[in-house]
C-alpha cells in the first residue's frame, strides 16, 4: 500500500513542498530512502524505527520504501522524520490516510518519540499556505514561529503519539494564533540613544542622511573618536520594521537556525558586527550546504565592519555584487540558491596604521608608503560603492564635559521617516523605495539639475577625478539631503554638502 504525506525542504530562504511516499511490500525486512536524500535524511530510518516502537506502535515486517518527490531536488536535514513516520503508520493502518494529505508535517524525532524543533518552520508554513493545505503540524517549539504566517492552521505537537491521535480525530490540538503586528508594537524603544553622543555633529548628520536614503557610510578617524559608538546607534534612527520586513528577516534567521524561541518574530532591525577574521563564506554565505551569511542576517538592518582594512581583500571584494543588487547568489555544482541582502553598510577605519594621521595633538609615526599600503587594502571599486566617507576627529575635552545632551534618536528618526515617506511617494510599488537604490534611468527624472548645479558638479568631477559611479552616488546623496530639507528641487547647496562626504576622494597622501 502506498501512502503520501507532505513535508518540505529549504531552498534559499523559501520552502518547497515535498511529497513523502511510503510503500510497504512483502519481502525481507528493509528500509530504504530514495529521492536525493543527504546523510541526515538517510539516517531517519533508525530514528523513525525506534520512535515508532517506543511510542507503542509496531513496525511492518516487510520491505519499506520511502520516496521523496520531486526526486531531482536534494533533501537535507532532519525535518523529514515526522512526515515519514506518519506516512509509515498510515501504510500499516494505524493512521487515517485521508486526513494525512491535508496537512504539511515537519519535525525531528527522538528515539523515545519526542518531536524536536527544526529550522525553517516559518518558510514551511508560508509554503503550506501557498499550496492551499488546511494546516501544518510542527514541533511545539516551532509553533509560534510558524503561526506568524497567518491564515493557516498551525498545530504544535510534542510527541509522535499526539500526531497519530490528531490525524485520527482522537485528539483536539487547537490552532495556534500569533499577532505579528502586536509583537512589533511591543518591540519598545532601543536602549541606546544619540543624545548620549558628545560632539561629532558632522558624523551624526552623515548617519541621518544614511538612514534617510539607505546610503552606505565609512567613518575614518583615530582610535577612541567614537566611530563604534555612533555605528551602534544607527539602527535607533531607522524607521520601525513593517510586518512584511519582519517576516523576511525572520525567515532568514529561521533557515539559519538562529531564531530565538522566546520571540517568534524579529521585531527590531538587525545590527551585525562580524570580526575582521571572518571568511568570505561567513560574510556572504555559503559552505558545503549553503547557509545565509552576515550580510543576509543584516537584511533590512545594518552591517558594521570595524577596522575595515583588516578584513581580507577577497572577503571585502565579495561585498561588491550584494551592495549593488541587494541579493547574493551562491552557486554550487548541484544547485544555486539566493539570499536577500538589502542592508546598510556601516564601516570604520583608522586614517593610518598607527591611527593618528592628521591629528593635531598626537603625531603620526607612519611613512607615506605605509599609509598608502594601509588604505590600498580597501579597493577602489568597493569605496565607490560607499556613498559617504566621513572624517571623525578625536573629541576635545570641552565637548566631553558639556552638560547639555545632544539631539535624541527619536527626534532624528522623525525627520528620517518624513524623508522616507517622500521617497515612497516617488517610487510607488517598489519594495525598497530608497534614493540609494534609485535606478540609473531615474536620475534625470527625479534628480534634474539646474545650471548652477551642473556647473558645480562639473567642477567637482574635474577636480576630484570622480568615477561615473561616484558621480551618480553624489547626486543620490544630494537628493536625500533635499528630501530631509523638504525641497522638491535638487539645488547646488545640496550637492555641495554631498561632495563634502567624499573625504577619501578629496585627500591624497
Amino acid at each position: 500500500m502506498i501512502v503520501r504525506s507532505v513535508g518540505s525542504v529549504i531552498s534559499g530562504i523559501d520552502a518547497l513542498s515535498v511529497d513523502v511516499e511510503v510503500d510497504v511490500s512483502r519481502g525481507l525486512p528493509c528500509f530504504s530512502t530514495v529521492g536525493l536524500p543527504d546523510t541526515a535524511v538517510r539516517e531517519s530510518r533508525d530514528r523513525v524505527r525506534s520512535a515508532v516502537r517506543n511510542s507503542g506502535y509496531s513496525m511492518p515486517d516487510g520491505r519499506v520504501t520511502v520516496n521523496l518527490a520531486p526526486a531531482d531536488v536534494r533533501k537535507e536535514g532532519t525535518s523529514f522524520d515526522l512526515p515519514i513516520a506518519a506516512a509509515l503508520l498510515a501504510a500499516v493502518g494505524i493512521v487515517d490516510p485521508g486526513k494525512l494529505g491535508e496537512y504539511m508535517i515537519l519535525g525531528e524525532l527522538s528515539l523515545d518519540g519526542r518531536v524536536k524543533d527544526v529550522p525553517g518552520a516559518l518558510p514551511a508554513a508560508l509554503e503550506a499556505k501557498r499550496r492551499g493545505l488546511k494546516g501544518i503540524v510542527v514541533p511545539r517549539g516551532n509553533g509560534p514561529e510558524a503561526a506568524v504566517a497567518g491564515s493557516i492552521e498551525v498545530h504544535p505537537v510534542e510527541w509522535l503519539h499526539e500526531v497519530v491521535e490528531f490525524l485520527n480525530g482522537l485528539r483536539d490540538i487547537p490552532p495556534l494564533r500569533v499577532d505579528g503586528e502586536a509583537i512589533l508594537k511591543k518591540g519598545g524603544e532601543p536602549s541606546l540613544d544619540f543624545r548620549e553622543v558628545r560632539g561629532q555633529e558632522l558624523a551624526k548628520r552623515a548617519l541621518e542622511i544614511a538612514a534617510a536614503g539607505g546610503h552606505n557610510v565609512l567613518f575614518i578617524g583615530p582610535p577612541g573618536s567614537g566611530k563604534t559608538m555612533l555605528a551602534r546607534r544607527l539602527p535607533t534612527i531607522l524607521p520601525a520594521l513593517t510586518l512584511r520586513e519582519a517576516v523576511e528577516i525572520t525567515k532568514i534567521y529561521s533557515v539559519g537556525g538562529l531564531l530565538d524561541r522566546k520571540s517568534p518574530v524579529i521585531a527590531s532591525r538587525p545590527f551585525r558586527f562580524p570580526h575582521h577574521t571572518i571568511s568570505d563564506a561567513g560574510l556572504v554565505g555559503g559552505g558545503h550546504h549553503p547557509r545565509p551569511g552576515e550580510i543576509s542576517l543584516a537584511h533590512h538592518g545594518v552591517l558594521f565592519l570595524d577596522e575595515l582594512p583588516e578584513f581580507r581583500r577577497n572577503v571585502l571584494d565579495a561585498l561588491r555584487q550584494p551592495l549593488e543588487d541587494g541579493v547574493v547568489t551562491i552557486s554550487r555544482s548541484a544547485a544555486s540558491v539566493s539570499y536577500p541582502a538589502m542592508f546598510t553598510l556601516m564601516a570604520a577605519m583608522n586614517p593610518c596604521p598607527c591611527g593618528h594621521f592628521g591629528d593635531m595633538i598626537r603625531p603620526c609615526s607612519c611613512s607615506a608608503h605605509q599609509i598608502r599600503n594601509y588604505r590600498s587594502r580597501v579597493s577602489g571599486p568597493l569605496l565607490d560603492r560607499i556613498d559617504l566617507h566621513v572624517e571623525v576627529p578625536a573629541v576635545r575635552y570641552g565637548c566631553l564635559t558639556r552638560d547639555e545632551e545632544g539631539e535624541s534618536s527619536a527626534a532624528i528618526r522623525e525627520r528620517v521617516e518624513q524623508a522616507r515617506r517622500i521617497q515612497a511617494d516617488r517610487f510607488p510599488g517598489t519594495a525598497t523605495p530608497l534614493n540609494a537604490r534609485m535606478p540609473a534611468g531615474d536620475l534625470r527624472k527625479h534628480c534634474a539639475l539646474d545650471d548652477e548645479g551642473r556647473r558645480f558638479l562639473e567642477m567637482a568631477v574635474e577636480k576630484l577625478g570622480l568615477s561615473a559611479r561616484a558621480f551618480s552616488r553624489i547626486i543620490k546623496v544630494g537628493r536625500t539631503i533635499a528630501d530631509l530639507e523638504g525641497s522638491a528641487c535638487l539645488r547646488a547647496h545640496h550637492l555641495s554638502e554631498a561632495v563634502q562626504y567624499r573625504s577619501l576622494d578629496r585627500r591624497v597622501v
